[in-house]
Order: C-alpha cells, then sequence, then structure tokens
C-alpha cells in the first residue's frame, strides 16, 4: 500500500472535513474550529483550484451535503467549549453564481454533531448536544441531549426540533450506518453507545442502549470479512485507548486493543483501502498518527500512514484510479489529502 500525503493548505486548527460534488466535480471541504478562521473548498487537478465557502468563521463541527439538492450542505458553525452562553448553530450554504451564500438554520447552545436522514420522501435532522450549559471549558456537570426535526421543502423557513433523549454526559460521538438498507446513527457518550433509529416504519424515532462504557467515538464495519460487524471505540472521552469489539450472545467482547501508548484519540471511521476492509484513527497527542488497522494471516495489525499531523477528523473516498483519505490535521494546522494506490 503506496500512500502519497499531499498538503493542500495551511489551515490553523483544521478541524472538520468532507466531499462532495459541486457543479458535477468531487471538491473536498475543510474548515477550521476557530474563531475568526475560514472553510475552503479544494477542486480540479490534483485539487488545486481552492475557492473561499466562508472567511471568517469558526467552530466548525461538520459538514454534511443535503441529499437531492446539488451545491448545498450543512454545517456546524459556533460550536467553543469555552464560550458559554453558546452560540453553536446550524447553518445552510448554497452556491449561487459561484458564490457561496451562508444563512443561519437553527441555534442550539452546544450544538456538535448531526446527521441528515431520508425518510419517507422527508429529510430527518438527527442532531446532538456536547452539554446543556457549560461554565466554562473544564465543567462537565450538565449531560447533553439529542433533538430531532423534520427540514421544510423551503430552507429559508429555518428548522424546528423537539428534545428526543437526554442525560448523555460528554455527548460526543455521532456516527451513521445502513442495516437492512436503512440508515441509523450510533451515538456515544460517558453513558456508552445508543442506537438512533429514524421512522422508516414507525411515528417516531426509536433510541435504545447499545453498548456500555464511556466511549468518545465509534467506528463500525467487518474488518475481517465473516459478515458480522466489528466496533473501533475511543475510550474515554477524547481518550487514550483505542478497542475492537465483536458483539456476542454474551456481550461484547474485546478483540483488540491498540497497545501504543496514545493521547487524545480524536476520529475513528471504518473504510477499505486498496479493497482491504479497514479502520482508521487519528490521534491528536504524542505521536498524533493516523493509523490503520486491517485484517491479516488471520488477526488485526496496525499500519500507522503518517505521525505528527493530528487528525482531528477523517473522511474516506474510493475512487476508480485510487482511494483518498481527507484528513483535518489539527497537530499541524493542515488540510490533508492521503492518496493510497
Amino acid at each position: 500500500m503506496n500512500v502519497e500525503k499531499k498538503v493542500l493548505d495551511d489551515m490553523y486548527r483544521c478541524y472538520a472535513t468532507q466531499a462532495f460534488e459541486i457543479n458535477g466535480e468531487l471538491t473536498l471541504f475543510y474548515a477550521s474550529e476557530e474563531e475568526g478562521y475560514p472553510c475552503v473548498a479544494y477542486s480540479g487537478p490534483d485539487f488545486s483550484t481552492k475557492s473561499i465557502v466562508w472567511e471568517k468563521g469558526g467552530g466548525c463541527m461538520s459538514i454534511l451535503p443535503v441529499p437531492n439538492k446539488p451545491n448545498e450542505f450543512l454545517a456546524i458553525r459556533d460550536f467553543y467549549l469555552k464560550v458559554s452562553p453558546s452560540q453553536s448553530r446550524l447553518v445552510w450554504g448554497k452556491l449561487e453564481d459561484d458564490r457561496w451564500i451562508i444563512k443561519d438554520m437553527l441555534f442550539l447552545p452546544f450544538l456538535h454533531r448531526f446527521g441528515i436522514f431520508e425518510v419517507n420522501g422527508s429529510l430527518h435532522f438527527l442532531g446532538t448536544t456536547i452539554a446543556d450549559d457549560k461554565k466554562n471549558k473544564e465543567d462537565w456537570s450538565q449531560p447533553g441531549s439529542i433533538y430531532t426535526g423534520v427540514f421544510p421543502e423551503d430552507f429559508n423557513l429555518g428548522l424546528t426540533v423537539t428534545r428526543i433523549g437526554d442525560h448523555y454526559f460528554r455527548n460526543h460521538g455521532f456516527t451513521t450506518h445502513v442495516e437492512d438498507g436503512q440508515r441509523v446513527a450510533y451515538l456515544s457518550s460517558d453513558q456508552g453507545i445508543v442506537k438512533a433509529i429514524p421512522p422508516y416504519s414507525a411515528s417516531e424515532w426509536h433510541i435504545e442502549p447499545f453498548m456500555k462504557g464511556q466511549v468518545s467515538e465509534v467506528a463500525i464495519g467487518d474488518i475481517d470479512c465473516d459478515g458480522q460487524d466489528e466496533y473501533l471505540t475511543i475510550e474515554p472521552f477524547h481518550g487514550n485507548a483505542l478497542n475492537i469489539y465483536r458483539k456476542t450472545d454474551q456481550g461484547f467482547i474485546k478483540i483488540y486493543a491498540y497497545d501504543h501508548p496514545i493521547d487524545f484519540a480524536h476520529a475513528v471511521i471504518y473504510t477499505r483501502l486498496k479493497g482491504v476492509p479497514t479502520f482508521l484513527a487519528g490521534i491528536r497527542r504524542m505521536d498524533c498518527e493516523l493509523v490503520a488497522f486491517q485484517w491479516h494471516d488471520n488477526a488485526i495489525k496496525a499500519i500507522t500512514l503518517d505521525q505528527g499531523g493530528g487528525p482531528a477528523n477523517l473522511f474516506a473516498l474510493n475512487l476508480a484510479e485510487n482511494d483518498l483519505v481527507l484528513s483535518a490535521n489539527h497537530t499541524e494546522n493542515k488540510a490533508v489529502v492521503y492518496v493510497i494506490d
């Protein structure tokens, strides 16, 4: 596996990344978490064409394309752990005449993660707050909550949400997974992992306990190709442990623990690299590595792809000619794409 690291740009406290088509062309997005810093899109050959999505934003936790709405996205902005009262909000971006128009859709204190789900012809929002309130950055006395709402046809009308779950301390992790052809969400906190099922056939969302333990993030995928998913976790909040579990009739069994010393693990995803099922993890302190976990010779092996970058978030793409791993390299303050061929 050949790994080429392409630095697209310097970006202070680069935090969020995503990729989707703009005007029919693959475009890579990166945004800073620092107040007053930008979100930038890269396209064209070698992603050398640069366009500014917003110049002075910040607090961007995530960016997602809007299904069935070309050249539009939703993103979280103005999320800051150290600022209270929180100004965290969901914004709507739309490309008009080659210029990005950014509008507010929802203000929700400490909104940290969200997903968009297509349910019976409508787009549903699922969002989580890391805490309901905070006195300062280190205050974790308040739990976070789960909210949902249905997007109107006209996004200019904004979004109204309802709280459907609460009492999740350090409510940090959010991933989606397709099961039986339908997308569900897995949310992780100090209360463990819960599964949130959209109302595909019921009248409302269903939230059920899934796994116990203090879990910061989880990624889900079948790493050993046995037809059963495994679960890569970061434990505890912003933790120092990467574990892989298998679910059995007796509960969850830990089948692997990353034995290299780490601190502030933050990003985990599941993808395929050169066709091989792969978990990826990004760690923000100590060696600040990007590490891949794959099944070789009847065992899980760790493969270090890079050190020093300190990925805050990751996104992977499988293209015809190669695989791409987008990495918001927070520690080295760079927007990076790793080309795997």
